[in-house]
């Protein structure tokens, strides 16, 4: 008898395109390890009420691995059975949780072969913003497990429209880096994304926390940079990551931030124990 699936439902909120700054992200970084994969496969877990953000995450991984296919994972089973329609070749949608059921999509067609192997890529996006700080460890370290060797977890948060996104990227061996992304046009200041940071950092931005004195930072160099505003809001950007670079471990360099990307090191907004 199949075990119930781990985790509980989310509100299923959904819009397309919501999360093509991941996506865009994930293509970029994650490419060479999809193409050095023997059977590329990425799940995108609590994908919703609407199948858009797996048929997205398809299209995108493959401008980057024409050979990945996606798995669409879902706790209720009638987003899952609304899903189906959808299915094609590289896309299949299964019923689960946080035990990533591959094994149920290799009768699917898509998935067929590699349903029983490791993900190279796990998605979780808008998944633990209901859970309690507390639990984040536990579900990372198990969906961590579940990930191919040179596999990537992804689990962040992002607004209704996917113009503010924050994520946290993490290998098998656990979390390794934190991105910021934003539509810069619609940026006030940096801080702005604080109200998207992922479960594990958002109750944390507060003084004496590593986020929060990054947060801090990263609005005094915005403030800095201000006359770069009339270059336009890109310049200003990247002028803002150059001089945060001094200071904080940024692990990308102009080309992603030219996209309204940002990512520091982990370690360096780790948050403290108590």
């Amino acid at each position: 008898m199949r075990q119930r699936p781990i985790g509980t439902a989310t509100r299923g909120t959904t819009n397309p395109n919501r999360l093509r700054r991941m996506d865009r992200w994930i293509a970029a970084t994650h490419g060479p390890a999809l193409r050095r994969s023997d059977s590329p496969v990425a799940v995108d877990l609590g994908y919703g009420a609407a199948p858009w953000t797996a048929v997205e995450l398809l299209e995108r991984l493959r401008t980057a691995e024409p050979r990945t296919a996606v798995v669409g994972i879902e706790i209720d089973p009638e987003r899952v059975a609304a899903a189906k329609p959808y299915e094609r070749e590289g896309l299949t949608f299964v019923h689960g949780g946080f035990e990533i059921p591959l094994g149920a999509a290799s009768g699917a067609g898509p998935a067929a072969g590699s349903g029983a192997g490791r993900p190279a890529l796990i998605r979780a996006a808008n998944v633990l913003r209901q859970y309690d700080e507390g639990e984040v460890a536990a579900v990372w370290q198990r969906l961590c497990a579940r990930l191919a060797p040179d596999g990537l977890l992804v689990e962040g948060t992002c607004d209704e429209i996917g113009r503010r996104h924050v994520w946290v990227a993490l290998g098998p061996e656990g979390p390794r880096t934190v991105t910021f992304a934003t539509r810069l046009g619609s940026l006030e200041r940096p801080s702005d994304l604080a109200e998207r940071l992922p479960k594990a950092l958002i109750h944390r931005n507060v003084p004496g926390e590593p986020v929060h004195a990054f947060l801090r930072d990263f609005d005094r160099a915005w403030a800095a940079a201000s006359p770069y505003a009339s270059l336009g809001a890109r310049q200003r950007w990247i002028a803002t990551a150059r001089a945060l670079s001094s200071d904080w471990p940024l692990t990308d360099g102009a080309r992603r931030w030219r996209q309204g990307e940002l990512t520091v090191r982990w370690d360096a907004l780790r948050p403290n124990t108590s």
